[in-house]
C-alpha cells in the first residue's frame, strides 16, 4: 500500500500543479520563518510517508532501545570499567554529579536511523539524547504540506494524518517541572549560544509556549544572571531552562569557568529545572551503541535474551577505538587489526559531536587514508561502527523549474519522550553523509498514511 500511494502521489504531480504547490511551499516557509540559518528547510514537494504497521514499528523499538539503555546507563554507573568506555570528560562527570531533581535522564530525545520503505530493515546510528532539534520545525512544516495544492488532491485518495510533537514536549516539561517542585506556571528561559542556525525554532517554541500561556526568554548563557537564588535570563527571573546549549560546547568554551556561571550554580542549588539536564550526556555519547551492542555488558545489565536479540536486529556492532580484542558475531577479534581489515564496511565517529563533524566513511576512503584515520581514532575518543543499510525513496522536487523525481537517502528520526514516541524528523539527501547542519539535504515532514475508507 505504501508503495502504491507513493506512486499515486508522483502520478498526481502535473506540471502545473508541482508549479503551484512549490510556490504555496515556497510562500508558506518565508510566512513560517522556516530557515535553518538562511536556507529554507524543505525542498522538496512531499513528505515522508509511513504505513500504520510502520509508525508502530517504530514507536515500539524505539522504546525498546530507550529502555535498554537507560539499563545500560544504570549499569554502567555501577561499574567504573563500563562507564570508562563512555569517555566522560572530568568537567561532565562533574555536572554530572548534580542532582537535577527529577528522575528521566533525557526529556526529550531522538534516535536517528535508516527504516527501508519495505520495512525489510530499521537500524539506528545515533540517540541524539541531549539537546535533539527540529521538533518545532517538524510541526510547522507538517502543516504548511497540509495546505499545498498536491497534498490536497492527494488526500481525495488517502487518508493522511500528522504526527506533531509539540504538545508533547509541553507536557514531558510540565511533568518534570512538577516533579521537581515547581507549583506555579514555569518561568522559561531558551538557551543556547547566539548566532546559530535554529533561531527560528526557538521563535517557534518562544511563540508556541506563550500561546500557552507560559512566558519565555530566548537568550545565551552569557545573558544569564544568578543573584539571591534566582536565575536572570535578560533581566527575567525563570525557573526552567530548555536548554538547548551542548554540554560539550559549554565545558570547551568556558573551561573551568563553567562551574561557576550562572547557569550551572542555578542548577546546582536547585534554583531551576533544566531540560534536558547534564546527566543526559551519559545517553548522548556514541559509545551508548556500543553499550547495547555488547553481549557481555547487556547480559551483566540484566536485558533478557529475547531483548538482545531484539536489539541486535536494530543496534549496529559499536566499539570504542582503543587497543585490545573484542567480540564481533560471537568471535574474539583483535579490534584495531580488524577494523583496518573491513573498511569496506566500517565507519569511524568522534564519540562526542555533531553536524557529521570527524565522520570518516570506511567504503568511501582509500586504504591508506582509512589507516590514517584509525591512528587519528586512537588519540581522542572515537568509536567504530559497522554499516547498516540505508533507506532510499524517490522525491519530487522542483529544478530549474522543472519538476524532477530523483533518489533520496531517506533518515527516519523518532522524537522520544521520556522512552514514548511522538513525531519524528525525517532528512533527505543524496550523499551518504547525512545531517543537515553539514551543509546538505533537505527536511521533509512526517505523516502516516492508509487507503480512504
Amino acid at each position: 500500500m505504501l508503495e502504491q500511494a507513493i506512486r499515486d502521489y508522483h502520478a498526481l504531480l502535473t506540471p502545473d500543479l508541482a508549479r503551484a504547490s512549490q510556490e504555496r511551499l515556497t510562500s508558506l516557509q518565508q510566512q513560517e520563518n522556516l530557515f535553518f540559518g538562511t536556507r529554507p528547510l524543505c525542498n522538496v514537494l512531499r513528505p515522508h510517508f509511513l504505513s500504520v504497521e510502520q509508525a508502530s514499528l517504530i514507536s515500539s523499538v524505539s522504546q525498546l532501545v530507550a529502555e535498554a539503555a537507560r539499563s545500560v546507563v544504570e549499569y554502567a554507573l555501577r561499574t567504573p570499567t563500563v562507564l570508562n568506555l563512555l569517555a566522560l570528560t572530568e568537567g561532565e562527570q562533574r555536572l554530572i554529579s548534580y542532582e537535577p531533581g527529577y528522575r528521566e535522564l533525557s526529556v526529550s530525545s531522538r534516535l536517528d536511523s535508516f527504516l527501508t520503505s519495505d520495512s525489510s530493515s530499521f537500524q539506528f546510528v545515533e540517540y541524539n539524547a541531549e539537546s535533539p532539534a527540529a521538533i518545532a520545525y517538524e510541526d510547522i512544516l507538517s502543516q504548511v504540506f497540509e495546505q499545498l495544492p498536491i497534498m490536497q488532491e492527494f488526500q481525495r485518495h488517502y487518508q493522511v494524518t500528522s504526527l506533531p510533537a509539540r504538545q508533547r514536549l509541553l507536557e514531558a516539561f510540565l511533568a518534570i517541572y512538577r516533579e521537581w517542585g515547581g507549583t506555579d506556571e514555569p518561568q522559561i528561559a531558551i538557551v543556547d549560544w547566539h548566532g546559530l542556525p535554529t533561531l527560528s525554532e526557538f521563535q517557534l517554541f518562544q511563540q508556541y509556549f506563550g500561546e500557552h500561556g507560559l512566558k519565555t526568554v530566548i537568550c545565551a548563557p552569557e545573558e544569564l544572571r544568578y543573584h539571591a537564588g534566582t536565575l536572570y535570563a535578560n533581566d527575567t527571573p525563570v525557573n526552567f531552562v530548555y536548554k538547548r546549549l551542548l554540554t560539550s560546547e559549554f565545558l570547551q568554551r568556558l573551561g573551568n569557568e563553567a562551574f561557576e556561571h550562572p547557569l550551572t550554580q542555578a542548577y546546582r542549588d536547585g534554583a531551576i529545572c533544566l531540560a534536558n539536564n547534564f546527566r543526559a550526556k551519559l545517553l548522548h555519547k556514541k559509545m551508548i551503541f556500543g553499550l547495547l551492542s555488547d553481549p557481555a555488558i547487556t547480559s551483566a545489565a540484566g536485558i533478557s535474551q529475547t531483548t538482545q536479540q531484539q536489539l541486535a536486529q536494530h543496534i549496529p556492532w559499536t566499539r570504542r577505538v582503543a587497543a585490545g580484542r573484542t567480540d564481533y558475531a560471537g568471535n574474539e577479534v583483535e579490534l584495531l587489526e580488524f577494523i583496518k581489515q573491513n573498511r569496506d564496511r566500517l565507519l569511524l565517529k568522534p564519540n562526542d559531536d555533531y553536524g557529521g563533524h570527524g565522520i570518516t566513511i570506511g567504503w568511501e576512503t582509500e586504504a591508506e587514508a582509512w589507516d590514517a584515520a584509525v591512528e587519528h581514532a586512537l588519540t581522542e575518543p572515537f568509536v567504530v561502527q559497522e554499516r547498516v543499510v540505508i533507506a532510499y525513496e524517490d522525491y519530487p522536487a522542483m529544478v530549474d523549474g522543472q519538476l524532477q523525481i530523483s533518489q533520496r537517502l531517506v533518515d527516519t528520526d523518532p522524537f522520544l519522550f521520556g522512552t514514548e514516541v511522538q513525531g519524528c524528523l525525517t532528512r533527505l539527501s543524496t550523499v551518504t553523509l547525512l545531517n543537515v547542519t553539514a551543509g546538505g539535504g533537505s527536511t521533509t515532514p512526517t505523516f502516516q498514511v492508509a487507503k480512504q475508507g
